[in-house]
């Protein structure tokens, strides 16, 4: 991992003081910068943002990681976490921390994320890098997956834990988080961005069905969209292979922007 200090951005929410952490490198002004969104529990410290730290280093381009509210080095907890609140945090970042163009990169959760930001600051977006885009998780990958004593236990207790491989407590789910997500679903009323979108995805995703990619490719309104699937590939796509992938992936979109 490149050495870069932990800045925090600081955001008044209400009567509330939050911190979120970012690392940030700094680069050209006349190419787009890259942003990094990561996954749902996960923090900016993990394999795929780190190669794109050393990419963009080697490309002397604007790089920007953060950590979500309730996650990694950022301040809150993760239960008062909603949609609506991560969503105007990256809203808020974008607008504080970077200049110009942006190619968001976006896995998993953040993938769902990255989508929002398109169809709301579309001409800052220069292009999305989609890594198993977990787009409208709480209803098609939560909700509607889960049993009905789940759905009961949600509604009475307001919390559940779901079994996760990369967590061996399982992620816990809140009702509140489930009800917010409701409101930015995607795929049944497709997605207003134009620009380049690139897709990648293992078919052996355990976490988020490599179906869900194919659907987005066709609910995007761009034409300009590019999938691609590793036959050996699961949910986190970190392997060396899969990192090349990626940065050639870069490298390709890179001069037509």
């Amino acid at each position: 991992m490149l050495a870069q200090d932990v800045k925090f951005l600081s955001r008044k929410i209400g009567q509330n003081s939050e911190k979120i952490a970012y690392m940030q490198q700094n680069g050209r002004t006349d190419r787009p910068g890259l942003v990094f969104l990561g996954g749902f529990r996960s923090d900016m410290t993990g394999s795929k943002a780190n190669t794109l730290a050393a990419y963009a280093a080697s490309q002397n381009l604007a790089y920007l990681r953060f950590d979500y509210f309730g996650h990694g080095q950022s301040s809150g907890d993760f239960l008062q976490g909603t949609l609506s609140y991560w969503r105007a945090e990256v809203l808020d970042i974008l607008a504080q921390l970077t200049k110009g163009r942006q190619i968001l990169v976006g896995s998993s959760f953040g993938g769902w994320l990255s989508l929002m930001m398109a169809e709301a600051l579309r001409d800052k977006i220069a292009a999305l890098v989609l890594i198993a885009p977990a787009v409208d998780m709480t209803h098609r990958l939560m909700w509607q997956e889960f049993s009905q004593t789940e759905r009961d236990t949600l509604i009475k207790e307001g919390i559940i834990y779901i079994p996760s491989e990369y967590d061996e407590k399982g992620y816990p789910i809140t009702r509140k988080l489930i009800e917010d997500g409701k409101q930015y679903l995607m795929l049944d009323k497709g997605i207003a961005y134009h620009g380049p979108v690139r897709i990648l995805h293992g078919q052996k995703d355990t976490a988020v069905p490599y179906a869900l990619s194919l659907e987005l490719a066709e609910k995007l309104q761009s034409t300009n969209v590019e999938t691609y699937f590793i036959k050996d590939g699961d949910h986190s796509l970190s392997n060396p292979e899969n990192l090349a992938l990626l940065t050639h992936i870069l490298d390709g979109l890179m001069p037509t922007l």
